[in-house]
């Protein structure tokens, strides 16, 4: 009989530590994806896409590889991926790439920053000399409530 409370004891204790550790992992989790939810309430995306010069396509794509990405990333311009369409004739000598800014703000600050990076005059000056792009379209997306990237 004795030997019997002790066991029922300790399925007892058990129980109450279990239950109190799935409630403390649950409530922390939850707290977790708050603050994390908060802290990215200001993020932003931005799609640029690049209108090549017909034939130049190669070029431009050679120089987001070689430069163009590593002065992005030197600024806090952080690149999501780079794209190349498929589909032809529309999209034709288009480069597409996805930037993520932690603001509109802080965008801005880091663009400036780019500008004034002495390695893009360079590639400023080189484009005088061989013109690679007619054309950029930008535009600023914010994430919707139910998109996977936030």
């Amino acid at each position: 009989m004795i030997l019997n409370r002790w066991k029922f004891k300790g399925w007892t204790i058990g129980g109450i530590a279990l239950i109190s550790f799935a409630a403390g992992s649950f409530t922390s989790t939850r707290l977790a994806q708050l603050s994390q939810v908060r802290a990215d309430s200001n993020r932003v995306f931005e799609l640029r896409i690049y209108h090549a010069v017909p034939g130049k396509l190669p070029a431009l794509e050679t120089r987001f590889r070689d430069t163009a990405s590593k002065l992005l990333a030197k600024h806090g311009l952080n690149a999501v991926g780079h794209w190349i369409p498929e589909d032809a004739p529309p999209w034709d000598n288009t480069f597409v790439y996805i930037l993520a800014h932690p603001s509109r703000e802080e965008a801005k600050k880091n663009w400036e920053a780019f500008g004034a990076d002495p390695g893009f005059q360079e590639v400023l000056k080189s484009e005088q000399a061989n013109k690679l792009v007619e054309k950029v379209d930008s535009t600023f997306m914010h994430p919707t409530d139910f998109s996977p990237m936030k």
